[in-house]
């Protein structure tokens, strides 16, 4: 029974200590200095350095469920529903999920790497040092760009991604353009695209939380020490993450349907 219960509970103190790591975040959001500055740059390094990579999984995206969805449907003779079937894949799940899993392969990997090196070289000590709250000055920045930049681009994904949808469809296949994109107007709502927005906000505060919290804890970990807990610690990030990503989305799926 011991051998069972050790790992549930030692799960629930990292939950417990990963929920209370992210409220740290938010509180010094309300006391951190130069915030602004700061929140901008980060703006830039998870946003704008994940743009192509999201243009062209979004473009390849579309394109594939383009080709796919119009042999498929025309079996069933319903090729003119081919724009709503893509937009709500796109808009409800595809473009949410492969935005998060994209920056946390990319931008997340990084932030991992980088705060867990200040770990391992006392730089993060050192900022305690100065009276700089680590938190405030590593983790809220990053927290705050996220819920900007995973919106926008999950947004930048769904079009690119409905553009790719077109080519498909519309320029390489026989589908007539009216009735690709009247089925797009005809059948994505609002509810869409607030659920779309909800899902990117919340991936964006799963995403951050889990790798900054490995890398700012990288120097308590078991499974090696010095530069080997770094990269122990950037694997599990970009794996949690994507784990917590799609648990998020069937959850909130099942409440936005």
């Amino acid at each position: 029974m011991n051998e069972i219960a050790a790992p549930v509970f030692h799960l629930l103190n990292r939950l417990g200590d990963m929920a209370y790591f992210l409220a740290d975040g938010f509180r010094q959001a309300l006391h951190s200095r130069r915030l602004l500055g700061k929140v901008m740059r980060q703006v830039y390094v998870i946003g704008a350095k994940s743009m192509f990579v999201i243009l062209l999984i979004g473009l390849f995206t579309g394109l594939v469920l383009g080709l796919q969805a119009f042999y498929a449907m025309s079996m069933f003779g319903a090729q003119g529903m081919l724009g709503s079937l893509l937009a709500l894949t796109l808009i409800r799940e595809m473009a949410p999920v492969l935005t998060a899993v994209m920056i946390t392969a990319r931008a997340g990997s990084a932030m991992t790497a980088e705060i867990g090196v200040m770990r391992i070289s006392d730089q993060i000590d050192a900022l305690e040092v100065m009276d700089i709250h680590p938190v405030g000055y590593l983790v809220t920045p990053r927290l705050l760009a996220s819920l900007i930049t995973f919106p926008l681009l999950t947004s930048i994904f769904t079009a690119v991604g409905i553009f790719g949808g077109y080519l498909s469809a519309c320029v390489l296949l026989p589908l007539n353009e009216g009735r690709y994109f009247s089925g797009i107007e005809s059948s994505v709502t609002m509810s869409d695209i607030q659920g779309c927005f909800l899902k990117a906000a919340v991936f964006a505060i799963i995403v951050i939380t889990v790798c900054c919290y490995q890398g700012y804890n990288a120097h308590r970990r078991n499974d090696g020490k010095g530069a080997e807990a770094v990269g122990n610690a950037t694997t599990s990030a970009v794996v949690m993450s994507c784990v917590l990503i799609l648990v998020a989305d069937y959850v909130l799926t099942s409440f936005l349907l």
